[in-house]
C-alpha cells in the first residue's frame, strides 16, 4: 500500500496651475523635514524557518517509507486543477500536491530567487516530464534554468515550487506562509484566500486595509503599503521632492482613476506632472504617494518613519504617526 507522499514547494492628466492650487490650497504648506534616511532591510524568504520543518517524518510503523517529494527531483508529471477549501483552485502535480509561487521571483522574465536552505523547504518543480492536464492551459507551462542549471517548472511564467509540510493530496498548508508564499491558480497568479484574505482577488486600484499597529492605511492594487514624503509639498500645487536613487527605493504611485479606488478621500485627489520626466504621479488630498522597495509582501510596513520622514497614508491623506 502506498504511503502519503512528503512534499514541498513556494500598482486624468494633471491639471493646470490655477485648478492645483484651488483645488489643492491649505491653511499652511507642509512642515519642514528631515533628509531621506537608510531604507530598511529587505525580508527573508518568508521566515519560513519558524514552525516548518525540511525532512521527512517517519511512516507508519511496519510501512515502507515512500518517496520523499521534499526532492526536487521528483517529475510534477501531468498537472490538474483540484479546488481546495477557502484557497479556491489551485494547480496539482500528478500525486494531487499543491503547487506554489515566490512572490520574491520574478515572472518577466521567469527567475527563481529561492535556493539554500529555501529550496530545501520549497523544492523547485522539475520541468522535465510535466504536462497540461484537465484544467491547465499548456501555452501557460515553461521552464526557467536555475542557478545550479537544473530547469524548472513555471506556469504563466512564475517558478512552481511544492511545500515540506504538505504531506497528503489536497493540503495547502504553504498557503500564505510569510507573506510571499501562495498557492498557483491555474492562470499562474496567486489562488484566492491567502493569509488574512491576502492574493490576486479582483483589488480596488487605491484602497484601504486595517494595520493591526498603524490602523486605517492605503494600500495599492497589489496590496503593498502607500507612503507620502514629509519634504514633497501639496501647497500651492504638488510637487515630489523625492528623485533619483531616491524613487529607486520609493517607487512613485502612477495615475489611478478615482472611479477604481475604495474608502480613499476624493477631495484632493488628483495627478501632476512631475518636473524630473518621470512622467505623473498619483496624489491623494494633493499630496503625491509612493510605495517602499523594502516592502516584500502585501502587508509589509517596513517604509513606517523611515528617516523621520516617509510614514504610511491615512484615506484623507494625513500622515500616520507623523505631524504634518
Amino acid at each position: 500500500m502506498k504511503t502519503s507522499w512528503r512534499s514541498a514547494s513556494l500598482v486624468a492628466s494633471a491639471a493646470a496651475v490655477l485648478a492645483l492650487t484651488t483645488a489643492c490650497g491649505q491653511d499652511s504648506p507642509p512642515a519642514a523635514s528631515q533628509n531621506v534616511g537608510a531604507t530598511a532591510a529587505p525580508g527573508d524568504y518568508g521566515n519560513i524557518g519558524a514552525g516548518t520543518g525540511n525532512g521527512a517524518a517517519g511512516t507508519a510503523t511496519g510501512q515502507p517509507a515512500a518517496p520523499s517529494a521534499s526532492s526536487s527531483v521528483n517529475p510534477a508529471g501531468k498537472l490538474s486543477v483540484s479546488t481546495a477549501e477557502k484557497v479556491g483552485k489551485v494547480v496539482t502535480d500528478s500525486l494531487g500536491l499543491t503547487l506554489y509561487r515566490f512572490d520574491q521571483d520574478t515572472e518577466q522574465p521567469p527567475k527563481s530567487n529561492c535556493d539554500g536552505d529555501c529550496a530545501k523547504t520549497w523544492p523547485p518543480v522539475p520541468a522535465d516530464d510535466a504536462e497540461a492536464g484537465e484544467g491547465i492551459d499548456k501555452a501557460l507551462l515553461g521552464s526557467v534554468t536555475r542557478s545550479d542549471g537544473t530547469k524548472q517548472l513555471t506556469v504563466g511564467g512564475w517558478p512552481a515550487y511544492r511545500y515540506a509540510k504538505d504531506v497528503n493530496a489536497g493540503d495547502v498548508k504553504g498557503q500564505g506562509v510569510g507573506g510571499k508564499w501562495y498557492a498557483l491558480a491555474p492562470d499562474g497568479k496567486k489562488a484566492q484566500g491567502g493569509a488574512g484574505g491576502a492574493g490576486e482577488a479582483a483589488q480596488a486600484g487605491l484602497s484601504t486595509r486595517n494595520d493591526p499597529k498603524l490602523g486605517e492605511i492605503v494600500v495599492d492594487k497589489n496590496g503593498m503599503t502607500v507612503y507620502r514624503f514629509k519634504k514633497d509639498e501639496a501647497w500651492p500645487k504638488p510637487v515630489s521632492n523625492c528623485t533619483g536613487a531616491c524613487l529607486e527605493k520609493w517607487p512613485l504611485v502612477e495615475p489611478v482613476d478615482f472611479a477604481d479606488t475604495k474608502g480613499i478621500q476624493k477631495k484632493g485627489y488628483m495627478i501632476f506632472d512631475r518636473t524630473d520626466g518621470k512622467g505623473k504621479q498619483q496624489t491623494i488630498n494633493c499630496s503625491p504617494i509612493y510605495t517602499f522597495a523594502g516592502d516584500k509582501a502585501p502587508g509589509d510596513t517596513n517604509g513606517q518613519g523611515v528617516g523621520g520622514t516617509w510614514y504610511a497614508v491615512r484615506p484623507d491623506g494625513k500622515l500616520v504617526g507623523a505631524s504634518e
